[in-house]
């Protein structure tokens, strides 16, 4: 297929193509995944309800904090997401953040 002869409606038409037959194949992928996780869990002798009424919604344990404000002590972060607004601050006045560290 050589796609520099193809005009820009037939790429447009390949590319709906393209991504109808991604669709059809994932879904057909998750259903063999799916398969595949049955027969390994019934090996074991349960069903993935089973499995997932135990496991799967386990919460998962909380990071402990990394920088403390020492301002007020109450205010910590765990160096994960967006930057609390007291570090923000803190190095725009010229601290450095491993000054922050717990």
């Amino acid at each position: 297929m050589d796609l520099k002869a193809m005009s820009s409606t037939e790429l447009r038409q390949l590319e709906t193509d393209v991504q109808a037959a991604i669709q059809v194949r994932e879904k057909e992928d998750l259903k063999a995944a799916f398969r595949a996780a049955e027969t390994a869990v019934a090996e074991f002798g349960f069903t993935l309800e089973e499995v997932w009424s135990k496991i799967g919604n386990r919460p998962k344990p909380k990071s402990p904090p990394k920088y403390r404000n020492p301002e007020n002590p109450s205010q910590s972060w765990t160096g994960r997401g967006r930057k609390p607004q007291w570090i923000v601050e803190a190095i725009r006045n010229g601290r450095d953040i491993s000054e922050l560290e717990v």
